[in-house]
């Protein structure tokens, strides 16, 4: 009974359900993963931390922040204000932006070892263009991969090996329906921070892969072991190695975490948290490799539009000029440190992860999805959108 009402939004997804196949664009977005029938799908506006329902509800996020997408807070006055701008001077035209060569320029100087840059504007799609990258320069087809990379063709072939493939490295489930079954054999997962697995497939399939790509970070630091070993055999292989930073970039220094643990790619993917709430996604890399993509065709209009780099040059001057990461990690060791002691003063076993800035718990039980429900419909009664994942913003 404490629940808020929220009516339109309620109604608005049973109609979004018979039109829209699963109801949303975005797994990660769908109601039924946080409290079926009461949460409010749909907002009406947001800002700063703040997001306001149809019926004009009000409530912190506490949550996802977008799904990582605004580090700097809904609604960011200065990013908002340049993309603004660039509305009004024209978003498109036959004619190229000069920003894309600012931002070129920018994401460079933040990573010495790249020399150039290649677009998208989403990360799924710009990882699929480091593959293609990867692939046209090495020759060959394998792809070794740790964590979670999108929901592109390359990546869902490696449940056509093993149904449980995906599984183990970010998502029980998935299913590859509507991927090609020639691709089965093309991409195989490892763990990350284990250093056994990955070893075991170099040595079967060394020869024949054409890139390994892992996230900077995941749920623990990664493992010097692991990192210099990943290294040291792309290096012998003639292998390019990606970082995907979609999640990670930005959140704890002003680029890629691959600076701050000393990680040495030959690409890296950028996405997400770049443009703050606004479409945009990098590709960027050494020139001796960036250079195949000119050997492949990679090409699309809207990776040619202006909002795009205005808002990733915005967001990432500011993330760096008020050094946002800092109070990232400040709010998320905040956070990880209420929930374990308020886990232990009410005698609930829960295991903490993650990076400061991006923070997850799980309730250790028999049942943690009840339990996982039941805490979101508590904070939701409190005004509070709360899972068991914290991002955290500038805001």
């Amino acid at each position: 009974d404490r629940l808020p009402t929220m009516s339109k939004s309620r109604d608005l997804y049973k109609k979004a359900k018979s039109i829209i196949p699963g109801g949303t664009q975005l797994l990660s977005k769908r109601p039924e993963l946080f409290l079926p029938d009461y949460w409010p799908s749909y907002y009406s506006r947001g800002k700063g931390c703040q997001i306001w329902d149809l019926d004009d509800n009000s409530y912190l996020d506490m949550s996802y922040m977008g799904i990582g997408s605004c580090p700097l807070g809904y609604a960011d006055e200065d990013v908002d204000s340049a993309v603004i701008d660039a509305v009004q001077r024209g978003n498109m035209t036959t004619l190229n932006v000069p920003e894309e060569v600012e931002l070129a320029e920018l994401l460079c100087d933040l990573h010495p070892w790249a020399d150039m840059v290649r677009y998208a504007r989403t990360g799924g799609e710009a990882v699929a263009v480091a593959i293609r990258i990867a692939r046209a320069y090495s020759g060959k087809d394998i792809i070794l991969f740790g964590g979670y990379h999108g929901w592109c063709d390359w990546y869902l072939s490696s449940n056509f090996q093993e149904k449980s493939n995906l599984d183990k490295v970010h998502l029980a489930g998935l299913e590859p329906n509507g991927v090609p079954r020639v691709l089965k054999g093309t991409s195989y997962p490892f763990y990350y921070n284990d250093t056994k697995s990955f070893k075991k497939l170099i040595e079967k399939y060394g020869k024949k892969v054409g890139g390994v790509i892992i996230e900077s970070v995941r749920a623990k630091d990664p493992d010097k072991e692991f990192i210099d070993t990943i290294r040291d055999l792309t290096r012998e292989y003639g292998i390019p190695l990606i970082i995907d930073e979609i999640s990670a970039g930005w959140r704890l220094n002003p680029g890629g975490a691959h600076l701050v643990y000393e990680i040495h790619p030959d690409i890296a993917v950028f996405a997400k948290g770049m443009s703050n709430g606004y479409p945009m996604a990098a590709v960027i890399g050494k020139s001796s490799i960036m250079e195949a993509a000119q050997t492949s065709f990679i090409s699309s209009t809207y990776w040619t539009d202006r909002i795009g780099p205005v808002a990733a040059i915005a967001t990432i001057n500011k993330l760096t000029r008020v050094k946002a990461y800092e109070k990232m990690i400040y709010a998320g060791k905040q956070i990880k440190t209420l929930w374990v002691e308020l886990g232990l003063k009410h005698g609930l076993d829960i295991h903490v992860s993650g990076i400061d800035p991006i923070a997850h718990f799980v309730f250790n039980h028999t049942n943690p999805l009840v339990l996982k429900t039941l805490f979101t419909q508590f904070m939701l009664e409190r005004g509070i959108l709360a899972s068991t994942a914290f991002y955290a913003s500038y805001a």
